[in-house]
């Protein structure tokens, strides 16, 4: 499996703008022949969480219509990174997961918000996990604050995922906690973890990339470039399997217990 991890720079507040860089960077990724493109957190808005009213996204339904469209277009899987959206008149951090055929395989809601970017004061809490298969690999994804609970990414793979997709938009000032909860959520759940974040700024933060793509021996096979531009990796599936019977951690746990 070809991914093509995009690391963009994300235009605050403005959605136009980022959807013609999504495009930009799914033509780039589907003449590379990658399989499966996947884009950072809150990639239409930014943080401009107090503008919702007038950003989000309705239903997600601009978002998904670009994502079925690309998708079926250049033959690609999209995990769709996050977008800001606006369901019944509540407000969400989702992210959308599309198949090569252009059909919604997955939607989720950020589950954990992030009190120190406030977003506990203007957006919801999702209640659902996210699980999908891709070409017959079971896979989960999540988004940004949500590594720090090690139970939801354990969830996730004890529902069968093989290969964990983490979009965010992480703070430079807290990036060696990134790599290291992310190389953690790697090695103890046996998993392969496509983890992009983005670059640049906005009113509050500064970004600085650091997307990794880890083994499930923790084998770091992307790297932390802090530039913007899309990076692959090949991923060999079959490691998951040859790890997990190696050190049999899922059926050595003590389900008695905990």
């Amino acid at each position: 499996m070809k991914i093509a991890c995009v690391q963009m720079d994300i235009a605050f507040a403005n959605p136009m703008e980022n959807i013609r860089i999504i495009e930009k960077y799914t033509v780039e990724a589907a003449k590379a022949s990658a399989d499966v493109i996947v884009f950072p957190e809150m990639w239409n808005t930014g943080y401009a969480l107090e503008q919702l009213p007038k950003l989000a996204d309705e239903n997600g339904e601009q978002t998904k219509k670009l994502f079925k469209r690309l998708a079926q277009k250049y033959k690609i899987t999209i995990v769709g990174g996050s977008v800001a959206t606006r369901k019944k008149g509540k407000f969400f951090n989702t992210m959308y997961v599309f198949n090569m055929e252009g059909k919604m395989i997955a939607e989720y809601d950020k589950t954990h918000l992030f009190q120190l970017m406030d977003e506990h004061k203007f957006l919801e809490k999702g209640t659902e996990d996210n699980i999908f298969d891709l070409g017959g690999v079971t896979c989960g994804g999540v988004i940004c604050y949500d590594i720090r609970f090690p139970e939801w990414m354990r969830k996730h793979t004890l529902n069968g995922a093989k290969l964990m997709f983490v979009v965010a938009q992480w703070p430079k000032k807290r990036i060696d906690h990134w790599e290291i909860l992310l190389q953690a959520r790697a090695i103890e759940n046996q998993c392969f973890i496509v983890a992009v974040n983005r670059v640049g700024s906005d009113p509050n933060n500064e970004y600085n990339g650091h997307s990794l793509v880890i083994a499930p021996w923790g084998e770091r096979l992307l790297n932390g470039h802090t530039s913007e531009g899309i990076f692959y990796t090949d991923l060999d599936l079959e490691e998951v399997e040859k790890v997990r019977n190696t050190i049999p951690i899922f059926k050595d746990r003590r389900k008695d217990l905990y």
